[in-house]
C-alpha cells in the first residue's frame, strides 16, 4: 500500500488562515507587520523564493519589501544595509536570501540582524534561547516540520526519531524540537556507520542531507513517517534515470524543462513508508508559512505584547 501523502501546501494554507486573527488585532492597534527581504545578485532560484515570500506577505495584509542589491555588493555594504533595516520601525522581520555571492562573509551579514527581527530564527541568540526552551523566533523549516507532524496526527511522545543531516539551519534545531516533543532522537551525518540500519529504527525519519535519492526503501521501517526536506535540481540524464527511469510523468517534465526537482528520499520509499511528504509541495510551503508566523510574532513581541499565531514549537 502506498504511503499517505502529507500535503504541505494544504497545511500551510491552514496556518496562513489562522494568522488572520492576530494580524487583525495588530491592525486595531495601528500595527502592520513588515518583512524586508534582502536579495543579492540575480540568481533565478533566489528571485523566485523572495518573490513567493513577498507575495505571501501581501496576501496576508503584511508589508513585504524586497531590497535588491547588486552581485558586487560587499560584506560591509550588506552589513550597513541590515543595520539600517534594524533601525526602521515599520520593519519587524529581516531575511537575507541565501546563498550570498562567495566573496561575502555570510555569517557577518546574518549576525548583523537584530535578534528580535531575525524571522529566519538563525541568530545565535535565538538558537540559544531555543536550546534553553525560552520564548523565541523558531527556525522556519524546523518549525514547519513540527507543524506537519502535529497537524497530520503523527504521535511523537516516546517515538524513535532519526534526523539525517546536522546543519544549523535544519538538522540541529529540528532535533531539539523533536526532543522537546518527547521523541527519542538520533542525529545522523556523513560519518554515521551503517546509515540504513540507524534509519530503520525510526518511527519518524527526517531527511535534510542535500543528496538526491539518498534514502532508499532499505533505510525505512515499514509504516514509518518520512519527512523529506531536500530540494535538489536533477539535470543529468544519468542521475534522472537512476531515480525516475519508469516514471512517465517525471520523464515528460524532464524532457520539457531539462530538469526535475526532487528530494533526498527516493521515490520507491513511498511503497514502504506509512506517511511521506512530497517534493515539491511538502516542507517548502511550510517554511514560508512559518516565516509569516515569525513576522507576525515579531511585530507583537517588539511592541511588548505576546501575539499568539499558531501553536508551532510548543515545548
Amino acid at each position: 500500500m502506498a504511503a499517505r501523502i502529507l500535503n504541505g501546501t494544504e497545511i500551510a494554507g491552514q496556518i496562513k488562515a489562522e494568522l488572520a486573527e492576530p494580524v487583525s488585532r495588530l491592525g486595531e492597534q495601528g500595527i502592520r507587520p513588515g518583512l524586508a527581504a534582502v536579495l543579492v545578485g540575480n540568481d533565478p532560484a533566489s528571485q523566485i523564493y523572495v518573490r513567493s515570500k513577498v507575495k505571501s506577505c501581501e496576501s496576508l495584509g503584511l508589508l513585504g519589501e524586497t531590497i535588491h542589491c547588486p552581485e558586487s555588493a560587499s560584506t560591509e555594504q550588506l552589513v550597513k544595509l541590515v543595520e539600517e533595516l534594524n533601525r526602521r520601525d515599520e520593519i519587524d522581520g529581516i531575511l537575507v536570501q541565501l546563498p550570498l555571492p562567495k566573496p561575502v562573509d555570510t555569517n557577518a551579514v546574518l549576525m548583523a540582524i537584530a535578534p528580535n527581527k531575525d524571522v529566519d530564527g538563525l541568530h545565535p541568540l535565538n538558537i540559544g534561547r531555543l536550546a534553553e526552551r525560552l520564548e523565541t523566533l523558531l527556525p522556519c523549516t524546523p518549525a514547519g516540520i513540527m507543524e506537519i507532524l502535529r497537524r497530520s496526527g503523527i504521535p511523537l511522545p516516546g517515538a524513535e526519531a532519526v534526523v539525517v543531516g546536522r546543519s544549523n539551519i535544519v538538522g540541529k534545531p529540528t532535533a531539539m524540537l523533536l526532543t522537546y516533543a518527547d521523541a527519542t532522537v538520533t542525529v545522523c551525518h556523513s560519518k554515521t556507520r551503517d546509515l540504513a540500519q540507524v534509519c530503520r529504527r525510526a518511527d519518524v525519519l527526517i531527511v535534510a542531507a542535500g543528496r538526491p535519492g539518498l534514502i532508499t526503501p532499505e533505510h525505512v521501517k515499514p509504516g514509518a513517517t518520512v519527512v523529506d526536506v531536500g530540494m535538489n535540481r536533477i539535470e543529468s540524464r544519468e542521475q534522472f534515470d537512476r531515480l525516475f527511469r519508469n516514471d512517465a510523468k517525471k520523464e515528460a517534465a524532464f524532457r520539457k524543462n531539462g530538469f526535475v526537482v526532487t528530494g533526498d528520499v527516493g521515490p520507491e520509499v513511498a511503497e514502504v513508508a506509512g506517511a511521506i511528504t512530497p517534493v515539491p509541495g511538502g516542507v517548502g510551503p511550510l517554511t514560508i508559512a512559518m516565516l509569516m508566523v515569525n513576522t507576525v510574532k515579531a511585530a507583537g513581541l517588539r511592541r511588548g505584547g505576546r501575539i499568539p499565531a499558531v501553536s508551532s514549537g510548543r515545548r
